[in-house]
């Protein structure tokens, strides 16, 4: 029977962490990587504008997201919740949920538990040093393919918002 990696320390500023752009809009600031915690879970800070929107979708891990500043409607399990700095709302595994964001550089801490998701989330997203802003564009195909290359998301269907 093979060991499961230990944990490693992981002390980060407000400011640290790897930034990537994230192809279904915003800037992720890597806090805690599935690697450093052992596959414990995965944290990262989202920095967004208003208008963002997922699509409804499931994780298979357990997804918290805590609105650091500004606001977002976050639809889950069928039902709207507005929240703003200092809301919290878990999305179990295999919860449908959807968010848009309300306001410009909305910021939520996003906490998946277990750290599954990652490869998907690497796999829709690049180095923000390595794009001009001109080039942070939404590319949904992208997060399409890397969710059928990777898992850690199932799409079911467009924006609850847009009915």
């Amino acid at each position: 029977m093979s060991e499961r990696q230990a944990a490693v320390v992981v002390v980060r500023g407000a400011d640290d962490g790897e930034q990537r752009w994230f192809y279904g809009g915003g800037v992720h600031r890597w806090k805690a990587t599935a690697e450093e915690t052992a596959g414990t879970f995965l944290l990262f800070e989202d920095c967004m504008d208003q208008g963002k929107v997922t699509p409804l979708h499931t994780h298979p891990s357990d997804e918290t997201m805590i609105v650091v500043s500004g606001e977002i409607v976050m639809h889950i399990d069928g039902r709207d919740h507005h929240l703003s700095a200092g809301a919290i709302a878990l999305a179990p595994r295999g919860v449908p949920h959807a968010f848009m964001v309300l306001a410009d550089h909305t910021r939520l801490l996003c906490l998946h538990t277990p750290g599954t998701c990652e490869a998907f989330y690497r796999g829709a997203s690049v180095p923000l040093d390595q794009l001009a802003h001109s080039d942070r564009i939404v590319d949904f195909d992208r997060v399409m393919h890397s969710a059928q290359q990777n898992g850690g998301i199932e799409i079911l269907g467009p924006p609850p918002f847009l009915r």
